[in-house]
């Protein structure tokens, strides 16, 4: 019998140069009149800048500028945020919340009575229930039907997310065993039943060969982040592979002027051993998480990057290589990755009017609300909605079954017939007065952005004199 000796490796040796040189962040609210300025300093790890941008998604805040140094054994990162209404960060407890949450790894995790005092709810609703993930292709009633069957087999919806894109759809549902008191689903036997049940109905909608998957999992440790998740199960599905810059190959050329689209370009940088990738697109919230996380997860290692938005677009330049040290030198990688990033940024554009839901919360009210869609002819393009104690809060994103704008009888009679639980309708663009002839079309109408406005800027001629600015200017917290 042949005996294998294996080093032994003190598993303190991993987390040392964290414990000489633990992370700083600083939270700047006096240099910029209409931002605050977060400076993370730590050092560096596979991962950490999708880590950073998530805990600032998941508050909910705008990042309007961003800029990342991570060369070598050390992480520098900048960011310019805002809440939602464009308000500067000045409460403590967020602070404290955003401080500790950036290094809740190295630092024993966030304190309860931190978690607890932002906005008085879980940050991540479900991580501790069972997992639902489906994906198959989009229809109507799609997901009325799944949630009527988790009604049927006594299983209480807590959080459900859902996207469409590219005529697929992929959703992530947390439940909770809706017999003896609730509890994430655990028994074996009951969760094969209850994918089995699921299967026949993605099943019956499916033709021969069609992609499709049903999956439940129990809780466990270190669940990968929802939205992540869900960016995940769209590319194992193929939804990228649909997805064409305006020019149909997301080229040097696609940045024609006026166009909003989303465009992706890659180039190489020789002399650093980088490759460059540069995004254009329409600005909006996530967007700096949804392109983080497709390089994150198609193994690339973001060394530097500047990320800035002006007006309705938002330009991203990152300086990029393989986690295994090699750069994008074949044209098949460099397209297979802009089709990504295109998919990635696109598939959580919304579509339809925006229904915000405030309800008392109730076993099958999800089911319920999704039934009237159905039963009216409408289509859900995105869902996030979740419960907290006897509150359910959300939004659905609704169109008709031809994926076009609703007209406004149709919200007046959904919403009517959905009770109080609505609280507000958010228009689109193209939504017409009551009594309007004219139909909406399936694009929103866009402004047009003068190539003046666009933002200009370069790896080489800001990201290091805004570093040398930044680092040296490490303090304490100035709320």
């Amino acid at each position: 019998m042949e005996v294998i000796y294996q080093p032994y490796i003190d598993p303190e040796y991993e987390t040392l140069i964290e414990r000489i040189y633990p992370p700083r962040v600083c939270i700047d609210n006096d240099t910029c009149e209409d931002c605050t300025i977060i400076k993370v300093d730590s050092a560096n790890k596979q991962g950490i800048l999708l880590e950073m941008v998530e805990v600032l998604m998941d508050l909910d805040l705008v990042i309007s500028k961003s800029y990342i140094s991570s060369d070598g054994g050390w992480f520098m990162d900048v960011f310019h945020v805002t809440h939602q209404r464009g308000d500067k960060l000045t409460d403590e407890s967020l602070i404290l919340y955003i401080q500790q949450a950036l290094c809740a790894s190295r630092r024993g995790g966030i304190a309860k009575e931190v978690k607890t005092s932002v906005f008085g709810r879980e940050v991540r609703p479900g991580q501790k229930d069972t997992a639902l993930e489906m994906t198959g292709t989009d229809r109507p009633g799609l997901l009325s039907e799944i949630c009527a069957v988790l009604v049927e087999l006594e299983c209480n919806v807590t959080a459900v997310v859902a996207w469409t894109h590219n005529s697929r759809a992929a959703c992530i549902a947390y439940v909770q065993d809706g017999r003896e008191g609730g509890g994430p689903i655990i028994d074996p036997i009951r969760l094969n039943h209850v994918q089995e049940q699921l299967e026949i109905v993605l099943e019956a909608h499916h033709g021969k060969g069609e992609k499709r998957s049903v999956k439940l999992t129990a809780p466990a440790a270190g669940r990968t982040h929802t939205e992540r998740r869900l960016h995940q199960l769209m590319y194992a599905d193929g939804d990228y592979e649909r997805c064409r810059g305006c020019d149909g190959g997301g080229g040097a050329n696609a940045h024609k002027k006026g166009c909003d689209g989303t465009h992706v370009s890659i180039e190489s940088c020789k002399e650093k051993g980088y490759s460059v990738v540069n995004v254009r697109s329409r600005d909006r919230p996530k967007l700096l998480f949804d392109t983080v996380c497709a390089l994150t997860d198609l193994q690339y290692v973001v060394f530097h990057a500047a990320v800035a938005s002006k007006g309705t677009l938002a330009d991203q330049e990152y300086f990029v290589r393989h986690k295994d040290g090699c750069t994008l030198d074949t044209q098949s990688e460099r397209h297979k990755l802009s089709l990504c990033l295109i998919a990635a940024i696109e598939r959580r554009i919304s579509h339809g009017v925006r229904l915000d839901l405030r309800s008392k919360n109730r076993m099958g009210l999800i089911s319920d609300i999704t039934r009237v869609f159905r039963e009216n002819g409408l289509s859900i393009s995105r869902i996030e909605v979740a419960t907290k104690g006897d509150e359910a809060f959300g939004s659905f994103y609704v169109t008709d079954a031809s994926g076009l704008d609703l007209n406004p009888r149709a919200v007046e009679l959904v919403t009517k017939e959905i009770g109080g639980s609505i609280i507000a309708v958010h228009k689109s663009p193209n939504w017409a007065p009551h009594g309007s002839s004219s139909r909406p079309a399936l694009k929103t109408s866009t402004r047009r952005v003068k190539e003046e406005d666009r933002p200009r800027f370069s790896i080489g001629s800001l990201l290091w004199s805004q570093f040398e600015r930044f680092s040296s200017n490490f303090g304490p917290i100035r709320s």
